[in-house]
């Protein structure tokens, strides 16, 4: 069913009228010439310039692109509210596979694009996009982080992502278990890419046990041969959140891995990992809590890239970012003490502290 403008009805539901709506704008974008066809949403501005990455993906539909942009920008606005960022949410897609059609020519014209909007979205990568792709969304576009250091950026964010998420572990193992270390710990990692190798390698220096699953089984080739011991191999996910005595479950690739499938089965008793939007559906972080599993809120936990990309824009200095990071850790702790002042999930309570921080702001 469509609306008058043509559009999928229930997007537009989603986007003026649900809970996950709210959005301040949403731009469909395609040149023709290269191939591009992107959408770019705004979720609020309310403490600053939306702030979030390009992903590139080859999404089934159309629909399903803009629904995945508009749940992305939302979790950005929420992320940057509890990094303490002067920054809102916002999240771009490109839709096709990275690997048939992305090019320089589309790259420009997605920066132009991102340049039209004048400094209301601030763009960097995501999944599908690198460094190098966003030194030249750069040339046409001055709000672009994620750069090369060569090009005036700060590098590949995934570095601090896995470290602050490794802060969020710390924190969730001092809450559950009164010990912030993961010495003897069994952690499960489902993708170990971009941001699960380096998370890999902090809990294997700390002293965990790794298990590790990856639809590439060249990332796992790399992380085996990287880490002779400690670290084994399970075939798939569904093998992975089964395994016996895991104690910590690491989602660190695409969204929605925390279902209705997987949440009666698995076996940890903490979930901390890198993915955004890990819970499919409302609802879900109140199945993990009935169950006894610790859920550490993603966009808590994986904020340490964003830190890194918004501190591009200000002369970019890693060991200013890295302490900005390791505060992961202490807002993972107040969450949970919040969520046990309350009596609500974890995910509710970083909701409520990111919507107040919002909502203070649009007040001033």
């Amino acid at each position: 069913m469509t609306d008058v403008t043509g559009a999928p009805a229930d997007v537009l539901h989603t986007l003026f009228r649900s809970d996950q709506g709210g959005h301040e704008q949403v731009v469909l974008c395609q040149d023709r010439a290269s191939g591009l066809k992107a959408v770019i949403a705004i979720h609020s501005t309310a403490l600053g310039p939306a702030l979030g990455g390009t992903r590139f993906y080859p999404y089934a539909s159309e629909q399903e692109a803009v629904a995945d942009a508009l749940n992305l920008a939302r979790g950005m606005s929420y992320k940057n509210a509890m990094a303490g960022l002067d920054h809102g949410g916002g999240k771009a897609v490109i839709i096709g596979d990275p690997e048939q059609i992305k090019s320089e020519e589309l790259l420009l014209a997605y920066g132009r694009f991102v340049a039209s909007l004048g400094g209301r979205y601030v763009t960097a990568c995501d999944v599908g996009t690198y460094v190098a792709d966003m030194d030249v969304v750069a040339r046409e576009c001055r709000w672009t982080t994620g750069r090369s250091p060569e090009n005036g950026g700060a590098g590949d964010s995934s570095v601090l992502t896995a470290f602050g998420v490794f802060q969020g572990m710390r924190a969730s193992a001092q809450h559950l278990w009164g010990d912030p270390t993961l010495r003897g710990r069994k952690v499960g990692v489902a993708g170990v890419g971009k941001v699960g190798h380096h998370l890999v390698d902090h809990l294997r220096a700390d002293g965990a046990e790794v298990v590790i699953t990856d639809v590439r089984a060249d990332s796992v080739r790399r992380i085996l041969d990287r880490h002779p011991s400690g670290v084994t191999a399970v075939a798939d996910t569904e093998a992975l959140i089964r395994t016996e005595g895991l104690d910590i479950y690491a989602p660190c690739a695409l969204g929605g891995a925390l279902n209705d499938d997987s949440v009666p089965v698995l076996t940890a008793r903490i979930v901390c990992g890198a993915a955004n939007n890990q819970l499919a559906h409302p609802g879900v972080e109140k199945d993990l809590a009935d169950r006894g599993i610790l859920y550490a809120p993603d966009y808590v936990v994986n904020a340490g890239g964003v830190i890194q990309v918004a501190d591009e824009l200000h002369g970019f200095d890693f060991d200013r970012c890295k302490a900005k990071a390791s505060k992961i850790f202490d807002t993972t702790l107040a969450i949970f003490a919040r969520a046990k002042q309350d009596g609500i999930p974890p995910a509710a309570a970083a909701d409520r502290i990111a919507e107040q921080r919002m909502a203070e702001a649009r007040r001033h």
